[in-house]
């Protein structure tokens, strides 16, 4: 049996009754240098006490101890997202429809169409994030067509990446958009030839557009939020992760959409360990936002569940850029004299912050008002500050970030948009983007992360295959082999990476005595599949604390119970979260790209058609005479 219960055994110096939990007949990755390896540990009050072989560990075994067979499997750290929008996903989870691992555009509208038929009259289909078009064998989107055709009356609304969003009919109509509804300011209606919204929303380039939509459609009420934040950080712990660092964002008010996690964490119902940022919602009103928080409260202010983190990923609205590589670059306006009295706020009080900052054109701006703040002795300080994004950062902006004591956070948002940017900026560029040798080559603490959900999926096993292949969702190669990173060194940005984000890298991220119990037991041997397979694993058993957060396959029925899912009709009741796919074998993958190639040379055919450049119905011309008439 994978786990037992043992009597009979001497208990451990210093404990009344042995460890509450031992794992043993494991290969774990410690993440500890000095110790790299072992093949069990002992937890004791969430911590863990022994580390070491299955005859060591043992003396830690008594009548109350866990004994959980780890089967020979791979052990790895908890993970670390270190720019996770955890708490906002967890409030919306189970109302979207996830597309995250779908293969074909099909696939995805045949998940969508049963889902109409379960949706109640009033509510929407959403679906926000974690896809790309490039992931389907069609190469593209659905268009409003389809969309009408799969959910007839019920208002659907489907968000890709950064770019754009496709709403259906009764989308349409619900979010009140007409012929008389002007464009907002940085965004797109599109409209017929009569001038009738026609379902497509364009970020041109902001996403506003897109979010304040989403932001019409129904919300959950407050029990339904608390039973779809469980069973959203249940759903990160079936891969592994056991602590993430939210990064606030657009339409997460504090304190009321903070409630939640609150109410979860007093209660001991959080599985994963949140260090939390606090953004200013409103244009013109950061200042006064964040003087009145620096006077209540501090970073680190919390437990080892849920603590306050500092300020960001913005400061001040003027000072953001935005991330959509399908438009150019937008050109800021003038924002640093806010910005500046923000940051010198912060710093003051003892505040940490994060800046969302996509190109080297918006980081060099900041790090103009860092270097005047230096000169007043600001920089490099004790609190913490970082960069996120930073896609397009140049060497001399990393040597500047260095100097003034600054981290970075980066996303493997290039796995779903590294076409467009490559579109857009060429090979070259791409092939360093981000620049993460230079990264770490100047020492700077590095953080990994997804920026989920919006975009890219939650599922931290699809930033690693990037970080370890270069290749994006759609199997695009980015970077050349020199600009690879290890698996080694990928794992340890997600674990101990981003407990230096939060200032907690001498009690998780590694496995050692005296650290928190967090790990996970892995589904497939992250060291030795074949890479093309490392977005294919996930967690069979997940510990937090010593407690069994998430228990798959042989562990089945080891972790906590959850409260059913509410409300009944939601779509993760019915498809659940993320859409596991099998490591894919090479004949398959030869008959996907075989069908791919055919897809494509269809889409070819119709463009041909649709210029006059084939007959409709006229079969293709032979090349090779062998197979003329």
């Amino acid at each position: 049996m994978p786990t037992m219960p043992v009597g009979g055994v001497t208990s451990a110096p210093g404990t009344a009754h042995g460890a509450d939990m031992v794992l043993r007949n494991a290969r774990i990755h410690t993440g500890d240098p000095l110790r790299p390896a072992a093949t069990a540990l002992a937890v004791h009050a969430g911590k863990i006490t022994a580390l070491g072989g299955d005859a060591e560990v043992a003396a830690h075994v008594g009548p109350r101890t866990r004994v959980v067979d780890a089967l020979g499997r791979r052990v790895v750290p908890g993970l670390n997202d270190s720019h996770l929008h955890v708490i906002r996903g967890g409030l919306n989870y189970v109302l979207e429809l996830r597309w995250d691992g779908v293969r074909s555009l099909r696939q995805a509208l045949a998940l969508l169409r049963e889902q109409a038929g379960r949706t109640p009259k009033g509510q929407w289909i959403r679906v926000v994030g974690g896809w790309s078009a490039e992931q389907f064998a069609e190469r593209r989107m659905p268009t409003p067509a389809e969309l009408n055709e799969a959910a007839p009356d019920t208002p659907v609304f489907v968000l890709h990446l950064y770019q754009s969003a496709v709403l259906n009919r009764a989308a349409v109509h619900a979010a009140g958009f007409t012929r008389d509804t002007p464009d907002p300011r940085g965004g797109q209606i599109v409209r017929d030839r009569d001038g009738r919204p026609n379902g497509v929303l364009l970020a041109a380039p902001s996403a506003l557009i897109l979010y304040s939509t989403l932001a019409a459609a129904p919300t959950l009420d407050a029990a339904d939020r608390k039973v779809s934040t469980r069973h959203f950080l249940r759903e990160l712990n079936r891969f592994g992760l056991t602590s993430a660092v939210d990064a606030a964002g657009g339409f997460q008010s504090f304190p009321d959409n903070y409630a939640t996690v609150i109410e979860l964490a007093r209660a001991g119902e959080l599985s994963v360990r949140i260090g939390y940022h606090l953004f200013p919602q409103t244009a013109g009103q950061e200042l006064a936002d964040l003087t009145r928080w620096v006077e209540r409260v501090r970073p680190g202010d919390g437990d080892e569940w849920l603590r306050l983190n500092g300020a960001g990923e913005n400061l001040t609205w003027a000072a953001a850029d935005f991330e959509n590589f399908s438009e150019p670059r937008p050109e800021l306006g003038s924002y640093e004299g806010e910005f500046e009295k923000a940051v010198r706020l912060l710093l003051e009080h003892g505040w940490g912050f994060r800046l969302h900052a996509t190109y080297d054109e918006t980081i060099r701006r900041d790090l103009a008002v860092f270097d005047k703040l230096a000169a007043e002795g600001l920089f490099p300080g004790s609190n913490r500050w970082l960069f996120d994004h930073a896609e397009t950062v140049t060497p001399d902006s990393l040597e500047r970030i260095a100097a003034l004591g600054g981290a970075i956070s980066v996303q493997n948002r290039m796995s779903f948009q590294g076409q467009a940017f490559t579109d857009r900026y060429g090979r070259q560029a791409a092939a360093r983007t981000p620049p993460l040798k230079e990264m770490l080559a100047c020492g700077i603490p590095l953080a990994a992360g997804t920026d989920a959900t919006r975009v890219s999926s939650y599922n931290p096993w699809v930033a690693l295959h990037w970080l370890v292949t270069g290749r994006t969702v759609g199997d695009l190669a980015l970077y050349p082999p020199e600009r690879l990173v290890s698996r080694e060194r990928a794992l340890e940005l997600y674990t101990r990476g981003g407990a230096r984000i939060t200032g907690e890298d001498d009690v998780k991220g590694v496995l050692q005595e005296g650290w928190y119990a967090d790990f996970a037991v892995l589904s497939h041997d992250y060291f030795a599949v074949p890479p093309e397979h490392i977005a294919h694993i996930e967690a069979v058993l997940t510990v937090v604390g010593g407690r069994i957060v998430y228990a798959a396959a042989e562990f089945a029925g080891l972790d906590e119970a959850l409260p059913p899912l509410s409300p009944p009709w939601s779509p993760v009741a019915r498809f659940g979260g993320y859409q596991a796919t099998p490591p894919p074998s090479a004949g398959a993958r030869q008959a996907d790209l075989l069908a791919q190639a055919v897809v494509e040379g269809a889409q070819h055919r119709q463009w041909r058609v649709a210029r006059g450049l084939a007959a409709p119905h006229q079969p293709p011309t032979a090349l090779d005479p062998c197979f003329g008439p």
